[in-house]
């Protein structure tokens, strides 16, 4: 755990710490181990190493500042995804739900302010929530395991590349980084989706997860729960990695060509506004390119028996990525915007850094 401790293996300018209190310089952690990753230029803030395991420390505590890439770092970047992805899933339920059934009967549900009222007219109020138990769930945990992974995986990763390489692909660190933390993630997210898109779109099959998911594995079985997974995959990672490396490019651009002062002497709610902005742009992004296997769960997930290449000839290519799509866009903008936000938010809470910076300068990267 403690050699965990003396490795750094991120560029210094991925973080960046705007507090100028206490800071401890990197390079002292590699005097044991020079091969591993070169001293590194900037600073982070750190206090003294808490015995008390994973319990992330209040940042008004003296002295209990988060180690970078500790044990507890990683911890407080899972708990940051929990909270940024499961609130915020849970809070569009309505608009998922209208999506779904846009995706999955076209016909009765012919637009979003029609599918609201067909929805108003045949559920009620409280139609609107129904699923968002399997969507608080399933989307907290996957997002405990996107956040947490990937920055486990950005830092693996950098290390394997070394700091020149990692400096200079650093867009082919982060989309790594990020495929390889949403194929976990997934995982966590699938049975939670099946029994959502089934509760959401059959009225009548139940009211919810605790009912919903012992009547899906009697009907299908424990393993029809991740028949949807090869699709969530499809839908995803190619999210996910857009959402990553389109976030911490946004952001770069934004403090290099918006921002007429640099990064660290930023004030938070400067710091974490340039979050929102660039994960909802990011957003719209993602939302693109994950359609067509958005379309797919939703159809998988609704129809026994069903496959892929059915999903296909059913929807149509035009369907496929069109159907829904406006109301995606916004549901997802507007989501990995409050994602980010909420994240580094709570990053900030605990003492660390926001996620994403300037690139340094090229004299600064030959000193490296």
């Amino acid at each position: 755990m403690d050699s965990l401790r003396q490795q750094s293996l991120i560029p210094s300018f991925l973080y960046s710490s705007s507090s100028s209190a206490k800071t401890f310089s990197l390079s002292n952690l590699h005097s044991e181990q020079p091969s591993l990753s070169p001293p590194l230029s900037s600073t982070v803030t750190m206090g003294s190493k808490s015995s008390g395991g994973f319990v992330i420390p209040a940042p008004s505590e003296p002295g209990k500042k988060i180690e970078m890439y500790s044990p507890t770092f990683y911890a407080a970047c899972t708990a940051g995804g929990i909270l940024s992805c499961g609130l915020t899933h849970m809070t569009v339920t309505p608009l998922d739900l209208v999506k779904c059934n846009m995706q999955i009967d076209p016909a009765k549900y012919k637009s979003t302010s029609s599918g609201f009222g067909v929805l108003l007219r045949e559920q009620g109020v409280r139609g609107f929530f129904r699923g968002w138990v399997p969507t608080l769930l399933g989307y907290s945990a996957q997002g405990a395991c996107k956040f947490g992974f990937y920055e486990f995986f950005k830092k693996y990763y950098s290390d394997l590349a070394g700091p020149e390489f990692a400096a200079k692909y650093k867009t082919l660190i982060y989309l790594a980084g990020s495929a390889s933390a949403e194929v976990i993630a997934d995982i966590a997210l699938c049975p939670f989706e099946a029994v959502k898109v089934r509760v959401q779109t059959q009225p009548g099959f139940a009211r919810g997860l605790s009912d919903g998911l012992p009547k899906f594995v009697k009907a299908e079985g424990a393993l029809g729960l991740y028949k949807g997974l090869v699709p969530l995959w499809g839908r995803q990672i190619p999210y996910t990695m857009m959402k990553f490396a389109s976030f911490e490019t946004i952001v770069e651009m934004i403090y290099k060509y918006s921002i007429p002062k640099p990064k660290d002497q930023c004030s938070k709610s400067l710091q974490l506004s340039v979050s929102f902005a660039g994960g909802y742009v990011a957003g719209v992004f993602c939302a693109i390119v994950s359609h067509p296997a958005d379309n797919l769960v939703s159809f998988l997930n609704n129809s026994k028996g069903a496959t892929v290449g059915d999903g296909v000839k059913k929807l149509g290519l035009w369907g496929l990525f069109t159907r829904g799509l406006p109301l995606r866009i916004v549901m997802i903008g507007t989501l990995t915007g409050a994602q980010w936000g909420i994240y580094d938010a709570f990053k900030v809470f605990v003492g660390l850094p926001t996620t994403g910076g300037p690139a340094p300068a090229a004299a600064e990267l030959a000193k490296v």
